[in-house]
């Protein structure tokens, strides 16, 4: 059972910036090519931070407002500093934080809530950019279809890794939700199922009928499962 990798969500073709591009190149660039964010490049092609429509607009909600009718808003004296700025190496947020093509969607959609970012610059080994990945990209495995869904956790979960036998639990998925009848040997199985059918990419929720022979004391129980069934 594995997770789709970064390399298979990321964007390849990325546009980028030179730490000393200019901010109307850099606002030039982000309206070219329909993007709100673009990492900044090194000498040696290696991120070096990100510059977006945030970054830039900091110069604008500096300038004094004639009218009157909003107020200057406080900056700090890092914000001023980059409000004040002339260059992507100026305006940018640094240090990149970067994501690795070998990464899962798990890894990297962590990294993202962690760091409160909405884009991660892919590097290989030497740092050198090779993609980009955003939020809309990891989103995009709850695109799957639930037929690919209901293989991956038949054949993957039930057959693979608890040996399950097809008979013993059937799998119906609709619209990335995972329900699950049958019966198995002992109780203790049932939230391990659940775990593993969760983490499949694409799952939006699983419940469960499921019923087991032996609780973990070995007394025949009957087990009413839970969440809403069709």
């Amino acid at each position: 059972m594995d997770h789709r990798s970064i390399s298979e969500l990321m964007t390849r073709d990325v546009a980028s910036v030179r730490i000393d591009t200019p901010f109307k190149e850099i606002a030039r660039t982000l309206m070219e090519h329909n993007v709100s964010a673009v990492p900044v490049l090194d000498d040696a092609g290696r991120p070096a931070g990100i510059v977006s429509e945030a970054d830039l607009l900091r110069k604008a909600a500096d300038r004094s407002d004639l009218s009157g009718r909003t107020p200057l808003p406080h900056l700090e004296a890092w914000e001023r500093a980059k409000a004040e700025g002339r260059t992507a190496g100026e305006v940018m947020s640094a240090p990149a934080v970067c994501a690795r093509p070998e990464w899962t969607v798990v890894e990297a959609a962590r990294l993202m809530a962690v760091q409160n970012i909405k884009r991660l610059p892919v590097v290989d080994e030497t740092d050198t950019l090779l993609g980009i990945v955003s939020r809309a990209d990891l989103l995009r495995v709850f695109l799957r279809q639930d037929r690919a869904i209901r293989e991956e956790i038949t054949h993957d979960v039930l057959a693979v890794t608890l040996g399950l036998a097809p008979s013993d639990v059937t799998v119906e998925v609709t619209e990335g939700q995972v329900y699950l009848r049958g019966t198995v040997d002992d109780s203790t199985l049932i939230p391990v199922l659940v775990r593993l059918c969760t983490s499949v990419d694409g799952v939006v929720s699983v419940s469960e009928r499921l019923k087991y022979r032996t609780d973990h004391t070995g007394a025949a129980v009957l087990h009413a499962g839970n969440g809403a069934m069709p």
